[in-house]
């Protein structure tokens, strides 16, 4: 059986390989997806950065404020003057900063005693302008924290005196992990690449064969379905292994492509985190392939395959996001969970932390009870007469 499986591997997998979706699927999923991921999120980055070192502000009014105008421009900041129709510009956003308005009576209201209220406009919309709001803010609160400190003064009053607690802050997070943060899509897209790469030859090898006629006559020859199943998945499987080696290995050269100085500096995929990457899906791999052809060994056509296995897409594709979500760290059913597993454990590579034996072990046990399932439900399948 060994023998026969052998030779039906090595002609289903020549087979992916002709097929040019297949080879389409390897070399866009594989080789470039992580070129494109880094170069998205490094884009991402360096534009954030390049806002946040522009050090300007975007100002209606301000002429009515000059202790504030010194203020920022003591502060290295550069005032300008907002465009026109700026409103409406933020809520296109096609303006990506956020507007301060001072109102004309600033002055007036300031030698009452009493507080001016100026406006600090953006569009919850709008995500650039919404994401410098913060730098401003912060502006504002050292002006009015400058201010209560010289009026305090001339009154003969020590400023500590409104101190009752100092606070400092301390981040936990080393910088793996903070650049883990801005990666976190790095193994969301591998773990889709393996699963689509799969997908094709899965399909083809199955529902594929039947469309085509070519399943009923391989039935014909004297070899035992389980020989023929077997084959059959040790070549999807290799397709989408072959993938998830590619996709993992091309994160080490996009690297160079990186704009961000920070993110570059921060983000760290080495060759040991692409070890990491390969062993934890190689099981899924396997699991994903043979619960492929489970789905699409009675559908009578590729078309028919395809809306079927939607559903396992749709899933693999939306249990990921359960560590997006999750706000209350890893819960142990987490890495019981195909897919779910192999991102939260991807995830904890990029920071650094290497997952121990009991951590990995789940994942990889559930992935070979659904790939032994899969592949005796498509055995069984094949002995039925439904397909004679």
């Amino acid at each position: 059986m060994i023998a026969a499986a052998w030779v039906v591997y090595l002609k289903e997998f020549k087979d992916a390989l002709r097929d040019r979706r297949t080879l389409l699927m390897v070399l866009l999923s594989s080789v470039a997806i992580g070129p494109l991921v880094l170069v998205a999120i490094s884009q991402l980055v360096a534009g954030i950065e390049k806002r946040s070192e522009a050090r300007e502000i975007v100002a209606v009014g301000i002429e009515h404020a000059p202790a504030l105008r010194n203020y920022f421009e003591r502060q290295t900041y550069i005032v300008k003057a907002a465009p026109p129709h700026w409103e409406q510009l933020l809520r296109d956003s096609k303006f990506g900063q956020p507007v301060l308005v001072v109102p004309a009576d600033y002055q007036e209201t300031e030698a009452r005693g009493e507080a001016p209220v100026v406006e600090l406009v953006s569009s919850a919309a709008n995500q650039r302008a919404q994401g410098g709001t913060g730098g401003v803010l912060r502006l504002l609160r050292a002006y009015n924290q400058e201010q209560a400190m010289l009026r305090l003064a001339l009154r003969g009053v020590a400023a500590s005196a409104l101190e009752t607690v100092r606070v400092e802050e301390r981040d936990l997070a080393d910088p793996a992990a903070r650049a883990a943060q801005l990666a976190f899509m790095v193994p969301f897209f591998v773990l889709m690449a393996v699963l689509y790469g799969a997908l094709n030859a899965a399909l083809d090898t199955t529902a594929g064969e039947r469309e085509r006629g070519s399943l009923e006559p391989l039935l014909m020859n004297p070899t035992a379905r389980t020989a023929l199943v077997l084959g059959k998945w040790a070549a999807v499987a290799t397709v989408g292994m072959l993938i998830a080696v590619l996709s993992c290995l091309s994160f080490l050269p996009a690297q160079w492509l990186l704009r961000s100085e920070a993110l570059a500096a921060m983000f760290r995929f080495g060759p040991g985190e692409a070890l990491w990457f390969i062993a934890l899906l190689l099981p899924l791999a396997g699991a994903l392939a043979a619960v492929l052809m489970a789905i699409a060994i009675r559908c009578k056509s590729f078309k028919e395959a395809q809306a079927n296995a939607t559903v396992l897409v749709l899933a693999v594709s939306m249990l990921p996001l359960v560590t997006v979500l999750n706000q209350e760290g890893t819960a142990p059913w987490h890495l019981w969970t195909p897919a779910l597993a192999q991102t939260t454990l991807m995830g904890r590579v990029l920071k650094g932390e290497w997952p121990g034996v009991a951590e990995v072990l789940p994942s990889v046990v559930v992935c070979f009870l659904m790939a032994v399932l899969a592949i005796v439900f498509v055995a069984r399948t094949l002995r039925s007469a439904a397909l004679k």
